[in-house]
């Protein structure tokens, strides 16, 4: 006779890119053995196939596919399931400011991080008096090429990741889907944009919305109070 299987609970939580709650279970330690292998091996692309997988089976709703997320709602979730599954606790270790070396143990409840939206960010750049550009937000998969892949570095990067990343280019009269486009032309487009259009496409990216939590943290040694943000999943892992 097989032996019974222990009850996992559910938990709902909405993702912020799209305003969509979501069903999620917390791991199970197959899984989160899966993800302490891929962090010891310190291979980035190996620890991106392992979040992804892990949290493709952690994700309970119908339709959800991990490959299409933004970066930010998968650091959101990645987060949100770790502490569901091993404690909604997270201890880190800052460096105060004032002095520049003096370490102090923080620990962070979970429900305290949010993701932060930069009030000038927006997913629409008007390139000219007649042109714009509607981007989307990096996959894990692209982002992780972007920055890992062998022999892609530099400007080159940039113009990848940009080129990737474009929905729709329109004007008021009509409009031409990035998924209509080849790579190439889509490449060519990005590098006849002048230097001032690219950098206000690449606002796009560095004003994207992202995990953020501040805190205030006493200086043991010189007794000033110091305020420290934090940002990006791995600030809340380091």
């Amino acid at each position: 006779m097989p032996l019974p299987k222990s009850s996992t609970p559910v938990y709902e939580l909405e993702l912020p890119s799209i305003k969509k709650k979501i069903k999620y279970r917390p791991f199970l330690v197959k899984e989160e053995k899966v993800l302490i292998l891929a962090l010891e091996s310190e291979d980035m692309k190996q620890i991106t196939t392992a979040v992804k997988n892990v949290l493709q089976a952690c994700i309970l709703s119908r339709g959800v596919k991990v490959d299409t997320l933004s970066t930010f709602d998968i650091e959101y979730l990645f987060l949100n399931v770790r502490g569901k599954s091993v404690g909604e606790e997270i201890e880190v270790v800052v460096t105060c400011p004032d002095d520049g070396e003096t370490t102090v143990d923080v620990v962070i409840n979970i429900d305290e991080i949010k993701v932060s939206v930069d009030p000038e960010h927006t997913r629409d750049i008007k390139l000219d008096d007649v042109l714009s550009v509607r981007m989307r937000y990096p996959s894990l998969n692209e982002f992780a090429k972007s920055n890992f892949s062998e022999g892609n570095v530099g400007m080159d990067q940039g113009f990848q990741i940009i080129s990737d990343c474009i929905e729709m280019i329109y004007n008021d009269e009509e409009s031409w889907a990035a998924s209509d486009s080849t790579k190439k032309e889509l490449t060519e487009f990005v590098e006849n944009l002048t230097s001032a259009q690219f950098a206000n496409v690449e606002k796009f990216f560095s004003t994207m919305p992202k995990l953020s939590h501040t805190l205030t943290v006493t200086n043991p040694k010189t007794g000033e109070d110091n305020e420290i943000v934090l940002e990006g999943l791995a600030s809340f892992f380091g």
